[in-house]
């Protein structure tokens, strides 16, 4: 299962903060899935079944802050261990685009793990696709940072990056979480290394 964080409402739209949400809508995008809203989960899911795997793609219905509410009642309704949870969420921490998988741990200050491992009573092996919207100027409000949406630039650059992350559910399905990983950060430095 993928989930990706955001707030619910057209003014939270394409906000800083929704990058977790937006990584979703696009898979479904690619995927050509809509997004069923259900009561049950207090979010919207869509899935892919083929012979080799199922995938289930999560928005919460809720707020940010919220989240744990919908992921603890689809690991439930989908019959899921915890570590078989992706969580997508923006991340101060990393620069603008830079994206990273983490396998598990705690919710470094991120209002939304926070929720989610509350809510599966401090179980807190899910993974994480961390999704880097940098940080505000110095002295500038961390909160109305978040809350806004990015330059254009900034989210083609992310837009770009994210398509790499497509195939993510598939890969760590089919080929392994470590191996995923690797494959993923080991392009990512070679990219880097590159002149």
């Amino acid at each position: 299962m993928i989930a990706g964080l955001g707030n619910p409402g057209e003014e939270y739209y394409l906000t800083r903060h929704n990058a977790g949400a937006d990584y979703v809508s696009q898979l479904c995008h690619k995927n050509a899935l809509s997004l069923k809203k259900d009561k049950q989960i207090n979010g919207s899911y869509a899935e892919i079944s083929t012979e080799q795997y199922r995938l289930i793609f999560i928005i919460p219905s809720t707020y940010m802050n919220e989240s744990g509410l919908c992921i603890s009642k689809s690991k439930k309704f989908f019959n899921l261990e915890t570590d078989q949870i992706l969580i997508a969420h923006d991340e101060l921490d990393l620069p603008p685009s830079e994206i990273r998988l983490k396998e598990s741990g705690g919710h470094g200050g991120h209002n939304g793990l926070r929720n989610i491992i509350d809510h599966l009573q401090g179980d807190n092996s899910f993974k994480r696709l961390r999704i880097g919207i940098g940080k505000p100027k110095k002295g500038k409000d961390v909160i109305s940072y978040v809350l806004k949406k990015a330059s254009n630039r900034e989210r083609e650059e992310l837009n770009l990056k994210l398509f790499d992350y497509h195939d993510l559910g598939e890969q760590i399905i089919l080929n392994g979480w470590q191996k995923t990983v690797m494959k993923y950060h080991t392009s990512e430095e070679e990219e880097k290394d590159e002149p």
